[in-house]
């Protein structure tokens, strides 16, 4: 009788839930493309062009970026803007999709981290655009402040979202914890975020900063299309058991 009176939103939760893994695994889908897009570029574009050439300095930079000027301000975007809006509802999606298998309090966490995360990586491109915007007219009239200013706009960059992968390994970590502890995640994917948080977060030692970020950059974009996959085919412990 008590599950006859609430079916009805019992019924609207499992559609909101069912909405929401949807939308989950397109951002997923959406964050690994953003990845794959970025490193075309990368190794694609601008680095046979001399940006990020070891021993480069910052006005060698800046010619390869403005020479590129197109292709780099959509690069920023993508990897920067794009995949942080799509984060935020992949974020969303996960966290709930743990909470429903009965681990409310790692779906939080892993939703603060998550969230941590996207707010960095926005923040990455928002300074990135604003410094291109600012940098790029005066490199075109022959200042010579756009170079420092570039440095400047580099260095923020790096910080907040190029330079270390601490806030990303540290959601991936979670995620990998959350996942083994609920099912909500199959374990090897679970095991997989575990793998690619623990780069991330060797990425804090400077001898182990290159490694760890390869292994993160090029695991997540694993990740991603494994937990787009998982999310449009999986229902979910909780949803499985309805």
């Amino acid at each position: 009788a008590r599950r006859r009176r609430y079916a009805p939103a019992i019924g609207a939760m499992e559609v909101e839930m069912r909405d929401l893994r949807r939308l989950g695994a397109a951002a997923a889908l959406v964050c690994g493309a953003t990845y794959v897009f970025g490193f075309a570029v990368l190794v694609g574009v601008l680095l046979p062009a001399g940006f990020g050439a070891e021993g480069a300095d910052a006005e060698a930079a800046l010619a390869v970026v403005a020479d590129n000027r197109g292709m780099v301000r959509l690069w920023y975007v993508v990897i920067y803007i794009v995949n942080a809006v799509a984060l935020a509802v992949l974020v969303a999606a996960l966290a709930e999709r743990i909470a429903a298998a009965g681990q409310g309090a790692l779906g939080r966490l892993t939703r603060t981290f998550g969230t941590v995360w996207a707010t960095l990586v926005l923040g990455a491109g928002m300074v990135m655009n604003v410094g291109l915007s600012q940098a790029l007219p005066l490199w075109d009239a022959g200042d010579p402040d756009a170079v420092l200013l570039w440095q400047v706009a580099d260095l923020v960059e790096n910080g907040l979202g190029g330079g270390n992968e601490i806030a990303g390994g540290a959601w991936a970590l979670a995620l990998g914890i959350a996942g083994l502890a609920s099912g909500a995640l199959s374990r090897p994917l679970s095991v997989l975020s575990v793998v690619v948080g623990g780069a991330g977060l060797a990425t804090l030692m400077p001898g182990a900063a290159g490694a760890g970020g390869a292994v993160f950059g090029l695991g997540f974009i694993l990740w991603f299309f494994w937990t787009g996959a998982e999310l449009a085919l999986r229902p979910g412990p909780a949803a499985a058991r309805a």
